[in-house]
């Protein structure tokens, strides 16, 4: 009964949640921006203009997505100059079927390899990817050519005003939102990693669960970035954007030292063999900072509803004395246990410090204390896209991913024209609509659309039947049609099957008020949208694929190259302390945001098909491996900042250089296959442990705090090796071109 309310309470937070976010917003929007010229057109009997108005706003909305609200101004303006442009040139496409063919392949290759420039780049290709293929759907018969086009810029104008004023009316919004998706997906990492603590039957599903909460947490990130420096370079100086950034700034630290992992599994699984009762207590710890995340997610702004701090001291507290007993209890032999553990618990005393500082900084506290982010060199973190010409030229080629999904884009679309011309469909651009819509440039995403899209569209026109069967309201029909509408797309990220299935709907009620024969209709529908479906998925696997197998080696190259820099900045800090420079935090980012890359890459190989997924073992212990050894970087990168250190000796730099030797081979054998003679050997392993401080020689001679630096940083050093070593014979099995 527990269970049940539990669940029922977590769907409600999360359905309110849902009407709080801004996909619903947007949807929101859309539904006034469409419905609105469509009202006035039918009032003052000038229904076409209401159209060409409404499929402008229409159109132009795409690139209204998460990010700065400067970059979504501009990502609008050109959506709707480009559907201008294209609707110009689609009102004058009135030539033959054969010469009609080719131009529209020529025109929708050009729309669509405009998306070299970056992801709100091919958000407005895809806007004019829509004006490309609607021209067909509607020949305006009181209007000009030109007066249409300029109506559908109007249109895109009219949806700016619109997103200014609600931008205007709550500001914070989407900050907000992006903070509290941070929280909750920060809170799962969390209590993932948790549930990795000691012996775990399932920890490669477990392991695979954190990559893809990393690489989700990661793009989180960057959107976040993006929209808080962006807004503090335009408004100026702002106390909220302030205390958000520095906030950001503990939720990106709380992700590293939630990456960090101190310990080794195998030697702490052994330890809680004989002592299980550190599983519990540190797992409960854990729990309880997940659950003190959620409550600063639901409490959004409101200090009062901020979780206390006592039962987290009290888990601090329990875990603390646990640890002691072993220090008084254990022999010398066991003093290593002991020290793990403490490294362990003061990472976790780490990550409660910062989950204070962000309900101080989220509450009316003073920041003065805080030192704040500087602006010039913030902007050093936000990705800058190129917009350089040259980049078309470049990317033209049958290496680049983008030219081959536009190539693949452009024949897909003449078939699908032939095929619905040929054999005389009613609608034949609600073929090429699925197309664009459907397909992707990665296998598994285009799978995955065409299948959805499919049900949907079945469930949709099923339900659809059934109402225009038993009601004859035209006013019913255009309440459930606006309704639908806002629903799918307030869908399309979370559910793309319940927005396929909505969008159905809203299309056929909008058709019902229309047309009488609203029955053929959604048996076209249906028709058009499973031929759609099939020569997109078609398409995605015979013409010119783009298997990830032969791109996941440079995925692997960028992930390695980022995270030998990040050790190169590590070892340099080590060697000269003081203050963190920027360099080590760019770095740090780089290696984090190319390893979320490479998790990316690697789940879209795993949904290929078999025969495509070539090496796939050997490649998974590959990605496994440069995930442990950021983590493992984490966690010296943790110590270092957090603790005052030693002078660096001698066997360390030794150590660091014979590692950052190994990064370097492993590189060349990725990038040069007849590197792959030279694989690190047993005997450069053993002259590698020379290079280290004998631990347990220390143990008799330093102070407790300097054991604990010798033996984090030797543990650290010896994984890194250890994972350099079968990375470089992994890089020399793996045959990524055959």
């Amino acid at each position: 009964m527990i269970a049940l309310t539990q669940t029922i309470s977590e769907n409600i937070r999360e359905f309110i949640r849902f009407l709080k976010s801004s996909d619903f917003s947007k949807a929101i929007l859309i539904g006034i921006a469409i419905t609105i010229p469509v009202v006035i057109g039918i009032a003052l009997d000038r229904l076409e203009i209401g159209l060409a108005i409404c499929f402008g706003a229409f159109w132009s909305s795409p690139s209204d997505v998460s990010g700065s609200y400067r970059h979504k101004k501009f990502g609008i303006l050109f959506s709707a100059a480009l559907v201008v442009i294209v609707s110009f040139i689609g009102g004058y496409l009135k030539l033959p079927t054969l010469i009609l063919i080719p131009v529209l392949g020529l025109l929708s290759f050009a729309i669509a390899y405009i998306s070299v420039y970056g992801f709100r780049a091919s958000l407005i290709s895809f806007s004019g990817l829509l004006a490309l293929v609607l021209s067909f759907a509607h020949d305006p018969q009181q209007l000009e050519v030109y007066q249409y086009a300029l109506l559908i810029g109007l249109g895109g104008l009219w949806y700016l005003l619109l997103a200014t004023i609600w931008h205007r009316i709550d500001p914070k919004r989407q900050t907000e939102e992006m903070l509290t998706k941070t929280y909750l997906l920060t809170a799962e990492f969390l209590e993932t990693r948790a549930r990795l603590v000691g012996p775990q039957a399932e920890r490669k599903s477990l392991r695979s669960k954190l990559h893809q909460l990393q690489s989700q947490l990661i793009d989180n990130h960057e959107n976040l970035r993006e929209i808080l420096i962006s807004s503090r370079k335009i408004s100026g100086k702002s106390g909220y954007q302030d205390r958000r950034l520095l906030v950001f700034v503990q939720l990106v630290e709380l992700l590293e030292t939630a990456l960090a992992n101190p310990v080794n599994y195998d030697k702490m699984d052994s330890l809680f063999i004989e002592h299980p009762q550190y599983v519990s207590s540190f797992q409960n710890l854990i729990f309880e900072m997940c659950r003190q995340l959620r409550k600063i997610a639901e409490a959004g702004t409101d200090e009062r509803k901020f979780p206390k701090d006592k039962e987290l001291i009290d888990c601090f507290e329990k875990v603390k004395l646990e640890i002691s007993d072993l220090k008084r209890n254990s022999e010398t032999k066991n003093l290593e246990g002991f020290l793990m553990l403490q490294n362990f618990f003061e990472y976790q005393e780490k990550q409660f410090e910062k989950l204070k500082q962000i309900k101080r900084l989220l509450g009316n506290n003073d920041i003065a204390d805080f030192e704040l982010v500087n602006l010039e060199t913030a902007k050093r973190f936000v990705n800058q896209q190129d917009f350089d010409p040259r980049l078309l030229v470049r990317n033209f080629s049958f290496k680049s991913t983008i030219f081959k999904h536009s190539l693949r884009l452009a024949a897909t679309v003449m078939i699908g024209y032939a095929v619905g011309t040929l054999f005389d469909f009613q609608n034949p651009y609600w073929i090429l609509l699925t197309i664009i819509i459907i397909l992707r440039p990665s296998y598994g995403l285009t799978k995955t659309r065409s299948k959805d899209r499919i049900i949907g569209t079945f469930i949709g026109g099923a339900i659809a039947t059934g109402v225009v069967l038993t009601v004859r309201d035209p006013y019913l029909y255009g309440a459930l049609g606006v309704t639908s509408l806002v629903i799918a797309f307030s869908m399309v990220q979370k559910n793309y099957k319940t927005s396929a299935t909505f969008m159905t709907l809203s299309v056929i009620f909008i058709y019902a008020i229309l047309r009488p024969d609203v029955l053929t209709v959604i048996q076209y529908r249906i028709l058009d949208t499973l031929i759609g479906a099939i020569l997109a998925f078609l398409a995605t696997l015979w013409l010119w694929p783009a298997w990830e197998f032969i791109d996941i080696r440079q995925n692997i190259q960028s992930s390695v190259r980022a995270n030998k820099n990040f050790f190169i900045q590590i070892a340099d800090y080590y060697r000269h302390k003081g203050k963190v420079p920027t360099e080590y935090k760019i770095t740090r980012k780089k290696a984090f945001l190319e390893t979320s890359n490479l998790s990316s890459a690697f789940q879209r190989m795993v949904q290929e098909p078999k025969s495509k997924q070539k090496g796939l073992d050997e490649i998974y212990e590959l990605v496994v491996l440069n995930h442990s050894f950021l983590s493992s970087l984490a966690s010296l990168s943790i110590y270092m900042q957090s603790h005052r250190t030693t002078d660096a000796s001698e066997r360390f730099q030794a150590a660091a250089q014979k590692i950052e030797h190994n990064l370097g081979h492993i590189l060349n054998v990725l990038s040069e296959p007849k590197a792959k003679k030279n694989v690190v050997s047993t005997e450069q392993e053993h002259s590698f442990e020379a290079y280290l401080t004998n631990f347990n020689d220390t143990v008799q001679k330093s102070s407790e705090r300097n054991l604990q630096e010798a033996h984090l940083i030797t543990e650290q050093l010896e994984w890194l090796f250890s994972l350099t070593k079968k990375m470089s014979r992994l890089a020399s099995k793996v045959k990524f071109d055959e």
